[in-house]
This record gives structure tokens, sequence and C-alpha cells, in this order.
């Protein structure tokens, strides 16, 4: 008797339910069951509700804080691994706590390392993500880690936008070669913002090295956190005399006050995906769905066919 391979299983974590459904909606299939129980002190488990053995699983979910998103994955993977699934891989839309990549100081972790230890020692045996906050991330893991680019969203997006005196802009230095690939791309000039930071999230001056005067100007960046960064950087273009300003962010935090931040500030439009599920809802958030994309990647992953075609940059 021949071996069958089990048909995938995708499972959602439970803040990313909403982009999980979508996902296995595209990729024709629905979503596993998952129970949590929870104790009365906040200690939670996760429960398959249905076979996994042998089976290739897919575990849909961001890890961005609290800690809480992170602790769900890795019990997830756990359980699955327990389970004895065939094939494990972390879906994960956006990786969380990768800002710290490296010893920028004396005396701090390496958090983006930790977390790709521990992804592995849970039994994560590949990892699907997009537009990680710093590319060299993905030489932490020692699994196969497929690392996607929003701008197969982004691109067509700007594209259809049809913009006279388009120019692509970096918030700041080290978002440079994000704004050089899209600026090639769309055969555009490119502007850089250098910003001095007082401590974490909050800048103390910004300055703009290009020209913006008459020009539709288009920041791009992989998060947007407290939007200070973003909403200072367009109020000072519009000073230049940019006629629009425009951003486009993988990943939308949205923490503190940047909703008010972004409704009072000079940005046209901030153009976001759903890696992340929105706070609240904003006139000026336009939301660009990733579980097509997602979902074609983990099919092409399944049938062990390429995925270079989904990397536009």
């Amino acid at each position: 008797m021949s071996y069958q391979v089990p048909e995938p299983k995708i499972f959602a974590c439970t803040q990313s339910t909403h982009l999980a459904e979508r996902i296995a909606k595209s990729f024709g299939s629905d979503l596993g069951k998952v129970m949590f129980s929870r104790y009365s002190d906040g200690e939670f488990q996760p429960s398959f509700e249905e076979s996994v053995r042998g089976a290739r699983v897919f575990i849909v979910g961001s890890t961005n804080p609290s800690s809480e998103n992170l602790m769900e994955m890795l019990l997830m993977l756990d359980a699955a691994k327990r389970a004895s699934a065939r094939h494990i891989t972390a879906v994960m839309p956006y990786f969380g706590w990768a800002r710290q990549d490296r010893k920028d100081k004396p005396r701090v972790p390496i958090a983006a390392k930790l977390v790709a230890k521990m992804l592995e020692v849970a039994g994560a045996t590949r990892i699907i993500t997009m537009d990680l906050h710093a590319d060299q991330i993905q030489g932490f893991f020692e699994k196969p880690v497929d690392h996607l680019f929003a701008s197969t969203l982004f691109l067509p997006y700007l594209r259809n936008l049809n913009l006279d005196n388009l120019t692509i802009a970096s918030p700041d230095m080290g978002g440079s070669k994000r704004a050089y690939a899209y600026s090639k791309a769309l055969e555009c000039d490119v502007v850089i913002c250098y910003k001095q930071r007082e401590k974490a999230n909050i800048i103390s001056h910004m300055e703009l090295i290009g020209d913006v005067k008459g020009k539709n100007v288009v920041l791009v960046d992989d998060m947007v956190d407290t939007a200070g960064t973003l909403t200072k950087a367009a109020d000072l273009m519009m000073e230049r005399g940019a006629l629009s300003v425009r951003a486009i962010t993988t990943h939308a935090l949205l923490s503190g006050d940047a909703y008010e931040k972004i409704e009072k500030s000079q940005l046209l439009e901030l153009i976001v995906t759903d890696s992340i599920p929105l706070k609240k809802e904003s006139n000026k958030v336009n939301v660009l769905s990733c579980a097509e994309l997602f979902s074609d990647v983990m099919q092409r992953v399944h049938q062990n066919t390429s995925i270079s075609s989904k990397f536009l940059m």
C-alpha cells in the first residue's frame, strides 16, 4: 500500500484569526480547529481539536507585542511537534522583536536571535515572513526562511495611482536601500530624511537630503509604530514644496497616539498591509491584504515548487 501525503492544515493564533481565515479561503481550505483553555491567572493552553499526524501544518500568527502573541505561537508549534506533524511552518506576517537585531550599546540582548532560536526549539521546520526589519535576521535561523516582500502588493498600487513627478523617500538613513529599490522599479527620483533620536520613539531633529519641490512624494518604510517619523517627515516635505505626501509601510503597529498624529499630519494617505490587525479605523489608513501572497507561497511550499517569482525586490 502506497503512502498518501495528508492535505496541509492551516491553524491560526488568536490575534491573526481574521488574516488566517482569508489565507485559508484563498488556499482553498478551512481553518483547522484549535481550542484555547485559559487559567484564572492568565496562563493559557492551545489544543488541536483534529489530528495533525504526518501532516504539513501551517500556523499563522504575527508576533507583535504583547509577548502573549509570541508565547501563543511557541505553544502552538510545540503542540504540533508533540502531535507528530510531519512539517511545521510558522507563518509570521510580522516577525516581532526584530528591532533588537544587534548590540547597539553594552549589556543589551539580541532579541531577534533569541526569538529565532525559540521558534526552532519549539518545533518550526520552516519560517515564512514578510519585510523583516533587518534582512540579516534570516541568518539567525538554521531552518529555511522564506522572506517575502510587500512590494509585491505596493508596486502595483503605486503604478495605478499614475502620479506625475513621483519621488520615493526614505524616512531615515536605514531605509535608504529599500527606497532606492522602489525608485529603481518605478524609475523615479529618491530622497532621504536624516533624523537624530533623543531616545526610542522620540526624534530631536530631522533634515531632508534631496529636493521635493513640485513632487508627489511616497515615503517607504517597513513598519510604523508611533508614526512620529512618518508624520514629521511628511510635514517637512510639504514645507519644502511637495505637492503631496503618501506613505507605504508594511506593518501597522500604530501604538500610543499614532492615529491622532496621522490625522493631524500632512500625510494624504497611509497604505499598510493586514499583517497586524488595525486597532481602529481611519480615513487616512488604507489596508492592502497580504492573504493571497501568503496563500500562494504556502501552496508552492507544499508542492515543492519555486517561489522566486514572489520576490520583486
